[in-house]
């Protein structure tokens, strides 16, 4: 373990800096065009204690309110819980319980451990639910356009329908009575890139809620948080949301509680191949790279759930992103999509109560 210290909020992006107003007014005072918004003040993040360690190819870390030196020793031992969990996931290991399953599960039923049977048959229940634009059988795909990438040669379509149709969430059968999944033919694998880490911040923060530990907020990498309870006399954690045009800008702050919540996109997650850009979000539905949207930020009643909504919406768009929001309870989301040539950003909020949304750059499209 590693990276223990007391930190200001200068020391992690997503966290508020102190000292930073912007104009803000209510939802009735933007619909009046009431010119006497109000002064508001943004949540501000006070000094914490972050504990992390590395996995996932990313940083997974623990955040406390800095008087709570008194459980460290539980939030470092729970944060250790997520090397097992990237061990029973990772496909990018060939001993891994997931791998062994990919290898086997077309030629007869495997029986999965519960962890690993919990994270796969959600994220099969997500993706049915989404109609296929959260997908963990991309796997094959995501390959493709990653060998595009790196040759700088853009795949026709035949190919990308040819490896498109390898396999899908129809070949892959779960019987929930015996735990086990069993793929219909071969070539179909399950990858859980797009909902693991919040998977492993939910069970990382159920055990620090078993330990005693009521308040704090989880992230891995920068783009999957979990928090519980408030922070620095507020209802939550103050969380930044980048501009996507402009990532060193802060576009508006969240105040986090009791949910998870995760961004896909962002004007540094997309490449070019002959002068065409293409974000790294894939649309599972066509085989093709996402388009229209530059940044989704999805708060859930979990992580995992987060996570693999937040992609979800990317590929989906605004209009399926507000259904699965009115649908779902306790989804909300902020939405930017990319602006036409001379436009300035739109953000659109989705069921996120004003009270916990500070943008500090422009009012929302509602």
């Amino acid at each position: 373990m590693s990276g223990l210290e007391e930190a200001g909020p200068s020391r992690r992006e997503f966290l508020t800096r102190p000292g930073v107003g912007a104009r803000a007014g209510g939802a009735e005072q933007r619909l009046r065009g009431d010119e006497r918004a109000a002064e508001v003040e943004i949540p501000r993040a006070a000094d914490t204690l972050r504990i992390q360690t590395q996995a996932m190819a990313c940083f997974f870390a623990v955040f406390l309110d800095a008087k709570r030196r008194g459980q460290l020793d539980a939030a470092s031992e729970m944060l250790e819980r997520v090397h097992d969990l990237e061990a029973v996931m990772s496909v990018y290991r060939s001993e891994s319980p997931m791998s062994r399953a990919n290898a086997a599960a077309a030629q007869h039923d495997v029986v999965l451990e519960e962890t690993l049977f919990e994270v796969v048959s959600l994220a099969c229940r997500i993706a049915e639910e989404t109609g296929g634009a959260f997908d963990p059988t991309t796997g094959p795909l995501v390959e493709l356009w990653r060998e595009a990438r790196e040759s700088g040669q853009v795949p026709d379509d035949r190919e990308v329908q040819r490896v498109r149709g390898l396999g899908g969430l129809d070949d892959v059968a779960i019987d929930a009575r015996a735990r086990t999944i069993r793929y219909r033919r071969p070539g179909v694998e399950l990858n859980l890139g797009g909902i693991g880490k919040g998977f492993a911040l939910d069970r990382i923060g159920a055990g620090l809620l078993g330990a005693g530990v009521e308040q704090f907020l989880l992230h891995g990498g920068h783009s999957s948080l979990l928090a519980r309870g408030g922070h620095a006399e507020h209802a939550g954690w103050p969380v930044g949301i980048r501009n996507p045009l402009f990532p060193a800008r802060r576009l508006a702050t969240l105040l986090l509680c009791q949910q998870g919540m995760s961004t896909s996109g962002s004007g540094i997650e997309s490449y070019r191949i002959g002068g065409r850009r293409f974000s790294d979000i894939l649309d599972p539905r066509t085989g093709w790279p996402a388009e229209g949207m530059l940044s989704v930020t999805v708060l859930a009643p979990t992580a995992a759930e987060a996570d693999a909504l937040s992609t979800a919406f990317f590929a989906g768009g605004v209009e399926f992103a507000r259904a699965c929001c009115d649908n779902r309870p306790g989804v909300g989301a902020l939405l930017i999509p990319a602006p036409r040539r001379g436009q300035t950003l739109q953000p659109i909020v989705c069921g996120i109560p004003d009270e916990v949304v500070f943008f500090e750059e422009q009012s929302p499209a509602r």
